[in-house]
């Protein structure tokens, strides 16, 4: 708590300090946390203003959610997302990543923007190594159209998410959630949900995505996340795999938002003393996209073991693999083939060569 003590200050008076110190070091932690706790709930709006985008939640136990709707190249969604967590001042910041992106928080703009332009074979390796081949393609894939979209606008993905963060930590006791389910699961599930076809005309349509973008587009579709509107677009024929990258993910957020809203307990001064709880406020920050989901779930019982499961792979699956290592290294051994083919073809063709070979042809003779 020394960090956050409000009594500390580098500008204390010289003749002071022994007064200061006594002072400090009869307060508690509970005590402390109080002051600090009474400051911030003064702080707190009790009708706060906030953006059109904001969808606001209640729990049985009083706890309130504010959801903010964002798009996720978009200026206006991190206004809305600070505005609203510097009203609320909140206990707890959920927001729609989950461990294999939160390196995105750490990151400056331009090494965002450079990273999402640029799409290798050292990123599919690595995906791959990750999530197996089918699900590594599509994490690739899809990393395609949030690379086609950067680099159109000239915006790095998730700014909302890092303005989140940084709002976050400025507020006294406020915890960061990441609220989405894990992307190896999700892919994994997406592709068992597609046939063997399905999965040609996805990806297909995935790799010829050109479509110019403009940031008037992008705040356009504030009423439904870009990013995901184009996914809608491609993959509105799938209705599984609707289900999987768009619905059970609905389900997996309001679950980990009301997993956030739980009451919070206030530190105790000795043990004797009785518990004691107040509501939670909590702001989520999603796309655009799930906030209908979120909110058609809120009040239903949710269970997230079966969307946490990953089903085996079917027999398409394993046909694409195999058909897929077969052609590349079937490309390998050609290539290879090939360059031999030649190589031997050009040292032949040395006067050397051929003058040594001329002598081979003459020592029977001898």
């Amino acid at each position: 708590m020394a960090a956050a003590d409000p009594m500390s200050s580098s500008d204390a008076p010289e003749d002071g300090p022994k007064e200061t110190s006594s002072v400090s070091q009869n307060i508690s932690d509970a005590d402390a946390f109080k002051i600090l706790l009474e400051m911030k709930l003064k702080k707190r709006q009790k009708k706060p203003a906030l953006p059109s985008t904001v969808t606001e939640l209640d729990t049985e136990d009083g706890s309130k959610v504010y959801v903010v709707g964002t798009a996720h190249f978009s200026d206006s969604s991190k206004k809305d997302v600070v505005k609203t967590i510097q009203e609320v001042q909140p206990d707890v910041v959920v927001v729609e990543l989950c461990q294999y992106r939160v390196s995105m928080l750490k990151m400056d703009e331009k090494t965002l923007l450079k990273e999402a332009k640029e799409i290798n074979l050292e990123k599919l390796q690595q995906a791959i190594k990750q999530n197996g081949v089918m699900s590594g393609l599509m994490q690739m894939l899809l990393l395609k159209v949030s690379a086609h979209i950067t680099e159109q606008l000239g915006m790095a993905p998730g700014g909302e998410f890092r303005e989140a963060f940084k709002e976050a930590s400025k507020v006294p006791f406020c915890k960061f959630h990441l609220g989405d389910r894990p992307i190896p699961v999700t892919f994994k599930r997406a592709i068992a949900a597609l046939s063997f076809w399905q999965k040609v005309k996805l990806g297909w349509g995935l790799c010829f995505l050109s479509d110019p973008i403009s940031k008037d587009d992008v705040e356009k579709c504030k009423q439904k996340d870009l990013l995901e509107q184009m996914m809608a677009e491609m993959i509105g024929e799938f209705p599984d795999l609707h289900r999987t990258i768009v619905s059970e993910r609905d389900v997996y957020l309001t679950y980990m938002l009301k997993q956030a809203a739980k009451q919070i307990e206030l530190p105790r001064a000795s043990e004797n003393e009785p518990r004691k709880y107040i509501p939670a406020v909590v702001v989520g920050v999603v796309g655009m996209g799930h906030v209908p989901g979120i909110e058609k779930n809120w009040n239903s019982d949710l269970k997230i073991q079966e969307i946490m499961s990953v089903p085996p792979p079917s027999a398409s699956s394993k046909i694409f693999k195999f058909v897929l290592k077969a052609t590349v290294f079937g490309l390998l051994g050609y290539g290879c083939y090939r360059i031999g083919h030649r190589t031997v073809q050009f040292v032949l063709s040395m006067p050397a060569a051929q003058s040594y070979l001329q002598r081979l042809t003459e020592l029977p003779q001898h």
